[in-house]
């Protein structure tokens, strides 16, 4: 166990070393920005809901209007938030090393926001909508004073372009993430409990794979005793460490 302040040097090196790394980020990297976790995110109005509540399809379809506004909601918060040392020390990391793919399970586009521009986004992202029906992007709709607005091409309800309970992850984006765990020398597992498969299973492909593997959690996780390097500390005060 090495402590946060610590940064082994050989860990220094094998990355100076590294022809391609991948970073797994989940919901740590954000709160550390103040983005409430999805479960602590239920406060004031929406105290009275849970969130598997209004995060299904089956949500959606009984209450669109109460689903549609919580999101709104959602992306209000995030929006008054900025990404932090952590997130810009992994948009750095990319400028600097041959290749860096970044896989995340957040939907708050913060990484993007720091000048990563790499991401995959296995959960979507708050900002985006889809048509309900036709699972296309839409950009533009004419405001009706619907709530939640309809799709200018069928007329179908939007909605946000998450991953809700019950559903696939994005075929393409999660192939792509496979893609990238097989294929690096170093895995990086960031603020993620590695708990919610198929996420969790990264880390174990591309240790399979024979890559390095890093945690970087304040907390230990089933994923601790299997890393290489386990660094106990919040994001934002261990990348920049990492940035030669």
């Amino acid at each position: 166990m090495h402590n946060q302040l610590e940064i082994p040097l050989s860990l220094i090196q094998i990355l100076h070393r590294a022809g391609r790394v991948t970073v797994l980020t989940g919901a740590g990297i954000s709160a550390e920005s103040g983005v409430p976790t999805f479960r602590d995110a239920q406060t004031g109005l929406w105290a009275q809901y849970n969130p598997e509540d209004l995060a299904t399809p089956e949500a959606f379809r009984r209450n669109p209007q109460l689903v549609w506004e919580w999101y709104a909601w959602r992306r209000d918060l995030v929006s008054g938030v900025e990404p932090n040392a952590g997130h810009r020390a992994l948009a750095e990391l990319e400028q600097r090393l041959p290749m860096l793919t970044l896989i995340t399970q957040n939907v708050d586009g913060l990484h993007q926001r720091a000048g990563s521009r790499r991401v995959i986004e296995l959960h979507g992202n708050l900002f985006r909508t889809k048509c309900l029906e036709e699972e296309t992007l839409v950009e533009t709709w004419e405001d009706r004073g619907e709530i939640p607005p309809r799709c200018p091409r069928c007329g179908a309800w939007l909605r946000p372009d998450v991953v809700w309970f019950g559903e696939m992850l994005p075929t393409a984006a999660l192939r792509e993430a496979e893609t990238a765990a097989l294929s690096c020398d170093i895995f990086f597992s960031i603020g993620t409990s590695t708990l919610v498969y198929p996420a969790a299973e990264l880390p174990l492909m591309a240790l399979r794979s024979g890559a390095t593997l890093v945690e970087i959690n304040p907390q230990p996780t089933p994923l601790s005793e299997l890393a290489d390097f386990s660094l106990r500390g919040p994001a934002a005060e261990v990348l920049p460490m990492l940035l030669p």
